[in-house]
């Protein structure tokens, strides 16, 4: 395997462990945000109870990503020296933003959060509350500016000098707002809350199939299931509004996300397997015109084919076609489950049919595996650019790195990132097993004397 292939698996290795934390920070923090702000309006103690013990889970998942971040600033010395040298103005001020305006701010009131329920008043403690809701949601927007400028940069000029171009910013807002960043930011975010509310969905049903905690488990799971049901439908919009921004600044990826070939009215494949070789798809069962349709709301409108491009310019097709079409079948299924569950909230029978609550428990892993999925086909879909258009990835590799070091490195990440994944399923299995603690269902602060509301 060559050092490019080394360098590349290595960091999809690290930034897609990475990503597992983020989207659930972010969930989680607007879930708490719900809670927190529910039990400061209704004074019920359930809700007390609900935030006290999901920020529990949220600071360790918040240390766990934390940890996990911090290694690839230093792969983009290490093994990506070109690129970083190409991209360093841009990604300098976008990512010192994310760290002086977001992270210190998430940073800031997090000790507040998990150590001041009983030293500061309700109102206090909920304002810290939202500023790590804010925080955690303002450093995705810088993460998300970053990585958008890769896929449509603007808002620069190229400079060489001494024989090494690199890209400086022309205009700081042109390139925050470059034409893809908003629509990857909202369908980003979206699939965030989507994981942190699933995620509460999940663990109160292993609580109603186990028996324990049912009061709060009922709740808990009402609260998460209408996050679940309203972002999972929104995904469906901002996924929609992200398709098309990629048919007018990415085409040759449109293409390859339903392996389309040939310019023409193009079809939306249900699924299928594409034979580069042979340009088609087999095994496949299409909607004739529907891509065309939604992306110009013309079913005979002509779609840009993969055969207008070179083939050094064209992604690996096969990769992007399947992992987006799993991307789309997780996310249409997760808004399947949710309406099923509603109408069976709705109809009284949630809590009592077994089998549906343990499709819940599960149902944890649908977001995180489209986030993955949906990363991979961003990614790999943009190849072989690593700034789509200027920079090749084949030409943003270190000159000195080796493979050797590279699969030694690799070893290590994969010996350490098991460590850290096992404590993280140990402490986030405790902490489950634990539940909820009884002796928060009495409210603190100024609320403490006042009457409950049994809402």
């Amino acid at each position: 395997m060559d050092v490019l292939t080394l360098a590349r698996l290595q960091f999809a290795f690290t930034i897609g462990f990475h990503y597992l934390f983020p989207p659930l920070s972010i969930g989680l923090g607007l879930m708490l945000v719900l809670m927190e702000g529910t039990w400061l309006t209704t004074k019920n103690p359930l809700y007390h109870q609900m935030a006290r013990y999901w920020t529990r889970i949220f600071g360790l998942v918040f240390a766990i990503g934390v940890a996990t971040g911090i290694v690839m600033e230093f792969e983009f010395g290490t093994n990506w020296a070109v690129y970083s040298r190409f991209v360093g103005d841009v990604f300098g001020s976008a990512l010192a933003s994310e760290g002086i305006f977001a992270f210190f701010l998430e940073s800031g009131f997090l000790a507040l959060l998990l150590f001041g329920w009983d030293r500061v008043g309700p109102k206090t403690h909920f304002f810290s509350t939202c500023m790590v809701a804010f925080g955690a949601h303002f450093s995705a927007v810088w993460i998300i500016v970053a990585n958008s400028w890769q896929q449509t940069p603007a808002g620069f000029h190229l400079v060489t000098h001494a024989g090494i171009t690199r890209a400086e910013i022309t205009d700081f807002w042109a390139m925050v707002f470059n034409p893809s960043s908003m629509d990857r930011l909202i369908h980003t975010v979206c699939g965030a809350w989507q994981a942190g509310a699933w995620m509460v969905v999940s663990v109160s049903a292993w609580y109603l199939l186990k028996g324990k905690h049912l009061d709060f488990a009922k709740r808990s799971l009402q609260m998460g299931l209408i996050v679940a049901l309203a972002t999972s439908i929104f995904q469906l919009y901002t996924g929609h509004d992200s398709a098309v921004g990629v048919s007018q600044n990415q085409p040759a990826k449109l293409a390859a996300f339903e392996a389309h070939y040939q310019t023409a009215p193009a079809s939306l494949y249900l699924f299928g397997w594409v034979d580069e070789t042979g340009r088609e798809v087999r095994f496949g069962l299409a909607i004739p015109k529907l891509l065309s349709y939604l992306v110009y709301g013309d079913g005979n409108k002509p779609v840009r084919g993969l055969n207008e491009f070179a083939p050094a310019d064209r992604p690996p097709v096969n990769v992007v076609f399947q992992t987006y079409h799993a991307m789309v079948a997780i996310g249409l299924g997760l808004i399947g489950l949710a309406l099923l569950s509603t109408v069976q909230w709705w109809r009284g029978k949630l809590f009592e049919q077994r089998w549906l609550l343990g499709i819940l428990v599960l149902s944890v892993l649908g977001p995180q595996l489209a986030n993955q999925l949906g990363w991979a086909s961003a990614e790999v879909g943009r190849q072989p650019w690593i700034v789509y258009g200027l920079l090749r990835t084949s030409d943003s590799l270190s000159k000195v790195v080796s493979g050797q070091a590279i699969v030694t490195s690799l070893i290590l990440f994969s010996l350490v990132y098991a460590l850290l994944f096992a404590v993280f399923i140990f402490l986030l299995n405790h902490k489950i097993q634990h539940g909820p603690d009884e002796a928060d269902l009495v409210p603190v602060g100024p609320l403490r004397n006042e009457p409950r509301a049994d809402v």
